[in-house]
């Protein structure tokens, strides 16, 4: 008679390995913080005479409540400067990050719903990203000294959205689950 040996049990340097360690240094990084990108203006200004501002609306435990929380705010329309009811914010990009201001996941807000952004898959994917950003940012300093204000916000909107898909290597393969689940779509 035979006796096979049972490989039922992982050894605990693999467990450490694969499941205790990452959540332990996940949990270092949390909570999340949302913020949002957009423009303000006083009522009864044109929106040229309106000017770019960034307002954190929330902190959550996890990038699923993170999404979630940021796209109830916008399709409530449901995000603030502050009590001046007169000061009007647009908003235009959502941002999800880290407590160490990694970008964990961000998207672009349009028609009252939050279009995340796929995540570069790759640091030459990321180096592609940033040059382009970075030329559409030299355009908008070209623009803003010709006194073309529209066109600079618009040019650095653009690189926003690309600079959206600078997600912190960490939460690469997290974001890129999420937008794969049918909810985030």
């Amino acid at each position: 008679m035979t006796l096979s040996r049972q490989t039922a049990f992982a050894p605990i340097s693999e467990i450490l390995a694969r499941q205790v360690l990452p959540r332990l240094h996940r949990a270092q990084r949390l909570p999340l913080r949302i913020s949002c990108i957009g423009t303000a203006r006083y009522d009864g200004l044109g929106d040229a005479d309106g000017f770019d501002r960034s307002v954190v609306i929330g902190e959550c435990p996890s990038p699923e409540d993170a999404m979630i929380f940021a796209s109830r705010r916008i399709a409530r329309d449901d995000v603030r400067i502050g009590s001046d009811d007169t000061l009007r914010f647009r908003p235009r990009i959502m941002i999800i990050q880290d407590s160490d201001k990694g970008l964990v996941l961000a998207g672009e807000v349009r028609a009252g719903i939050v279009l995340w952004q796929q995540p570069v898959a790759s640091d030459a994917e990321a180096r592609r990203v940033v040059t382009e950003a970075s030329r559409l940012r030299g355009m908008a300093f070209t623009a803003s000294g010709c006194g073309d204000a529209a066109s600079a916000r618009d040019l650095r909107y653009r690189a926003s959205l690309l600079e959206a898909r600078l997600v912190d290597p960490f939460w690469r393969e997290t974001a890129a689950e999420l937008l794969r689940l049918p909810q985030a779509a």
